[in-house]
C-alpha cells in the first residue's frame, strides 16, 4: 500500500484540490518537508494548468494588468511554500500541549471541522504502538526524529499509507524519539495479547470525539 502510486496519487489530488481540509493540510506540510515530493507536484500543476488553458468550455477574458493587482495598501507578498503549514495551524510544535494517551505516547488534536482526523503524534525515545490495521487509511508524516517498523525505517519528511490489509508495529528511533502527523479515516484495530484492552479503550474514546 506504500508505494509510490498511492504517495502520487495524495499529490495529484492536492494539487487538484479535490482533497478535505485535514489531507489538504497533511499533504501541504508534506509538499513542505520533502522536495522530492514538491517537484512532482509542480509537475502536476504544470499538467493541470495546461488542461485548463486547452479548456474549450472555459472562456478567457480580456484582463487589464490593473485587474490583477491588489488594492490593499501595506500589502506584503509571502510565498506560501517557505511557510510551514503545521505552524501556521498550531503553532511552534515546542510549545504544544500534548495529552498523554499511554506511557511514552501523546497526542494533540487540532480543532478542524472535518471528516478525517487529523492530529500531531508524539513518541519517546524507544516507544511503541502495539501491533494494530486500520479500518480504513492511515496516513503519517514525519516532522521530527524517526520512526521504524516492518516495513522500513522513516525520517523527517517521509510518509506512510497504510490500509486495512497492513499490520504494523512501530517504534520510535532511541535518540530523539518521533513526532509525526497523522490521519486515520478510521478508528485503529489492535491485535496481540492486550488488543481486546486497547480496542474497548479505543470504543469507549469515541464516545468523547
Amino acid at each position: 500500500m506504500n508505494g509510490t502510486v498511492v504517495k502520487n496519487q495524495l499529490i495529484f489530488d492536492f494539487a487538484a484540490g479535490t482533497l478535505g481540509y485535514s489531507k489538504s493540510i497533511f499533504a501541504s506540510t508534506y509538499l513542505y518537508l520533502n522536495s522530492k515530493a514538491s517537484m512532482v507536484s509542480d509537475t502536476f500543476e504544470d499538467i493541470l494548468g495546461e488542461n485548463l488553458f486547452n479548456n474549450d468550455d472555459i472562456k478567457p477574458k480580456n484582463l487589464k494588468y490593473k485587474d490583477c493587482m491588489i488594492k490593499s495598501e501595506g500589502y506584503v507578498s509571502k510565498n506560501t511554500k517557505d511557510i510551514n503549514p503545521i505552524t501556521k495551524l498550531v503553532g511552534p510544535i515546542e510549545n504544544i500541549k500534548w495529552k498523554q494517551v499511554y506511557k511514552g505516547f501523546k497526542e494533540f488534536e487540532p480543532k478542524i471541522d472535518d471528516k478525517d482526523e487529523l492530529k500531531l503524534i508524539k513518541m519517546d525515545p524507544g516507544a511503541s504502538v502495539p501491533v494494530h490495521s486500520h479500518g480504513g487509511k492511515e496516513y503519517i508524516l514525519v516532522l521530527k526524529g524517526s520512526f521504524s517498523d516492518e516495513y522500513g525505517e522513516y525520517k523527517k519528511g517521509d510518509i506512510q499509507i497504510n490500509d486495512q490489509q497492513i499490520k504494523h508495529t512501530p517504534v520510535a528511533c532511541d535518540k530523539e524519539g518521533c513526532i509525526c502527523l497523522a490521519i486515520t479515516e478510521r478508528d485503529v484495530i489492535f491485535f496481540g495479547k492486550y488488543g481486546s484492552i486497547f480496542n474497548l479503550f479505543t470504543f469507549i474514546k469515541s464516545f468523547f470525539k
